[in-house]
């Protein structure tokens, strides 16, 4: 199996590419590029590139659509509530729907919070492309371009993603590949929610208003995302420079 990936210098957006061998099938998930070298890789190692699948909306994972369906002719997918915000798709996807190309087998995780149709690709049962939801130590934000609420997607982490097992390579929208297990054990947001840890009782100001600070860990950009929960008793993961804290 080929799985190629490429990061934006800037947004630190992955595009992965993924084929079942030399001149056989591919796919790509994403497309906040840059794109040249993957290209490069399609035609030297004779690949066919049938779907190109995008997890959520959001312009650092979508900017290259057209130019990669222009030079391998792939189909543009999108989860049904996400297409919308998508030029030109192609393809509606659906949970649990199965895509084969090749060798290739990927099923569709419906993972809903930091967009409503934010979807998972899971590859042979090897390798699950997270999105914007599950990152190394870190995890999707709820107040993104077409969110949903921080309980879809406490729901779509633990429930799914967490029911993924242990040993199952991560790769995700943005940075470092990481393991279910690993996030399981070792991420900050992930040990609160299964009770490992406590909450964090500090307070801050978020949105103009006082918050309690749950959790305040690194993102993936080097920065920090906050975990925070509002008077009304409901809850975000908002980036930590929108966030301050109380001394």
């Amino acid at each position: 199996m080929i799985i190629d990936k490429a990061t934006h210098a800037e947004w630190l957006s992955n595009t992965y590419l993924v084929g079942d061998g030399d001149g056989g099938a591919a796919v790509v998930i994403d497309s906040g590029g840059p794109i040249e070298a993957l290209l490069r890789t399609i035609r030297d190692r004779r690949l066919t590139v049938t779907h190109l699948l995008n997890t959520h909306h959001h312009h650092d994972h979508v900017a290259e659509n057209r130019r990669l369906q222009e030079a391998t002719g792939a189909r543009i997918c999108a989860h049904r509530l996400d297409a919308p915000r998508i030029d030109g798709v192609d393809e509606l996807l659906e949970d649990g729907q199965v895509i084969r190309s090749g060798g290739l087998r990927i099923r569709v995780l419906h993972i809903p919070g930091h967009t409503a149709g934010q979807a998972a690709f899971l590859l042979n049962d090897r390798v699950c492309f997270t999105g914007d939801t599950l990152f190394r130590g870190s995890i999707g934000g709820t107040r993104a371009p077409g969110h949903t609420t921080f309980g879809d997607l406490r729901h779509s982490i633990m429930e799914r993603l967490m029911a993924l097992p242990d040993d199952l390579q991560v790769a995700p929208g943005h940075v470092a590949p990481t393991t279910i297990g690993e996030e399981r054990e070792r991420n900050p947001f992930i040990r609160v929610m299964r009770g490992i840890d406590p909450e964090g009782q500090g307070r801050a100001i978020y949105a103009g208003n006082e918050v309690q600070l749950i959790v305040w860990a690194r993102d993936y950009d080097g920065g920090h995302k906050a975990w925070v929960r509002h008077a009304d008793g409901s809850e975000d993961t908002v980036p930590g420079s929108q966030v301050r804290r109380r001394r």
